[in-house]
């Protein structure tokens, strides 16, 4: 199968034998991709920590929070699907948003106006440098696909890595049954 080119709405699949330990199995949406360089959030690993404990803002809503990458882990960010109701995101793909009036966002889950299923809180996020990503690419670090909101806003974090690579079928679904350390096999 031939590897989509990275662009926003794109997802990076973690190789099954990816040793770097913040992307070891992981699932990435790509928000931006250019020259200059890319990035994107970790869709599948969920930080220490809920949407309550680090925002005052936010009292009252224990919500999952994803560790969105290493880079800048005091920023917070958030995909959604209510270009409608939280103004000024950015479309990554197929109705799904990254960013908007946050105080907008909160004050709409808050009252229920918008369901939590469908937005998601990351701190910090992924990034590469220029060429970096290609890199990566060519070394074979990452499997390429679309972006559906089926796995962007999937229901089970602890799925998403084997679902996105079920989804491509043929080949890529056997690795879901590939071990963590291919020594112990």
């Amino acid at each position: 199968m031939t590897q989509i080119l990275p662009a926003p709405g794109v997802l990076l699949i973690a190789d099954p034998f990816l040793k770097d330990p913040n992307f070891k199995r992981t699932v990435i949406l790509l928000c931006e991709h250019q020259d200059e360089g890319s990035f994107g959030f970790v869709l599948n690993r969920p930080y220490s920590y809920t949407l309550d404990q680090l925002m005052a803002s936010a009292e009252g809503m224990p919500l999952t929070v994803y560790f969105g990458g290493p880079v800048q882990p005091d920023t917070i960010h958030f995909l959604h699907q209510y270009p409608d109701k939280i103004p000024g995101g950015f479309e990554v793909t197929d109705g799904t948003y990254w960013g908007g009036d946050f105080e907008t966002a909160i004050s709409l889950l808050k009252t229920g106006d918008v369901e939590s299923s469908s937005i998601r809180f990351f701190i910090g996020y992924s990034g590469w440098s220029e060429g970096q990503l290609q890199g990566e690419l060519k070394e074979k670090s990452w499997i390429t696909s679309k972006g559906t909101r089926k796995l962007i806003f999937h229901k089970d974090m602890n799925e998403i890595w084997k679902d996105a690579l079920i989804d491509l079928g043929g080949d890529y679904e056997q690795l879901i049954n590939y071990p963590l350390d291919p020594q112990l096999n």
